[in-house]
């Protein structure tokens, strides 16, 4: 994993703008990302890219030059917090949620930007145009069908499983759960040692390279998962981090974004 300046703007936003009414000077942006050796260069061009991307809008911030998140990049990181920091896991019994879908050819461009939805939701797909997620992903995808206005070509049911093929073979045909776990391994190499590291530039770190992972992996029920499955020893891994750096680095964030 490799965090681009983009990705650890994001994090700081998240982590940071909220609770200072979510805009952020540009000086502080730049006197923090150089903590993470992110030039000023660097910094400016990817709050322009965020910018033109709908997440930030231009404001003034006591004064001074700065960025403020929009109400959909709010709703965005809210939804993150979620995903982030209470993941939720799948129980035994609890069913699956499926999103079947027909979206005409001349819209092919919206069929894409679904696909890419589900996936970032958790979602495998069973079959063509079915897609599959466990049912705790309900919420999430109902509001996401809503952001997206393709409601009238997409249908969302609740259900049970009743195939022939044992259901930890049918997950593995879902998922390309080899890929996740290879991502958990590589978090847990990256920042075993970051326990260890100056706060700040750690818990961006961190946060900026685990963000996508709670959105990757499905939260499936720990039986269908495979033996001494990685996201265990990562979300383990998270939580000390989280516990060691949070706050001292909130501290030294809010001295250089002041």
């Amino acid at each position: 994993m490799s965090a681009t300046p983009r990705s650890l703007i994001v994090t700081v936003y998240g982590l940071y703008a909220r609770q200072a009414g979510g805009a952020l000077p540009v000086a502080g942006l730049v006197r923090l990302l150089a903590e993470l050796d992110v030039d000023e260069q660097a910094v400016r061009a990817a709050v322009s890219r965020l910018k033109r991307r709908g997440m930030l809008q231009a404001t003034r911030v006591a004064g001074a030059a700065g960025y403020s998140l929009t109400e959909p990049g709010r709703e965005l990181l809210d939804e993150g917090d979620r995903r982030i920091f209470r993941p939720t896991a799948g129980r035994s019994g609890d069913g699956w949620v499926l999103c079947v879908f027909s979206i005409p050819e001349s819209m092919r461009a919206k069929r894409h930007v679904l696909r890419g939805r589900l996936t970032w939701l958790g979602f495998g797909q069973a079959a063509p145009g079915v897609w599959i997620a466990p049912a705790h992903t309900l919420p999430a995808a109902a509001a996401m069908l809503r952001r997206i206005a393709l409601g009238r070509y997409v249908s969302l049911f609740t259900s049970d499983y009743h195939g022939d093929l044992p259901l930890p073979e049918a997950v593995a045909t879902w998922w390309d759960l080899p890929r996740i776990a290879g991502m958990y391994r590589e978090f847990l190499d990256r920042h075993t040692g970051t326990l260890d590291a100056a706060p700040l530039a750690g818990w961006v770190s961190a946060v900026t390279d685990w963000r996508r992972l709670p959105y990757l992996d499905p939260g499936l029920p720990t039986e269908l998962l495979p033996a001494d499955w990685p996201g265990h020893h990562a979300q383990r891994l998270f939580g000390r981090l989280r516990r060691r750096l949070a706050a001292p680095a909130a501290e030294a964030a809010a001295r250089l974004l002041a």
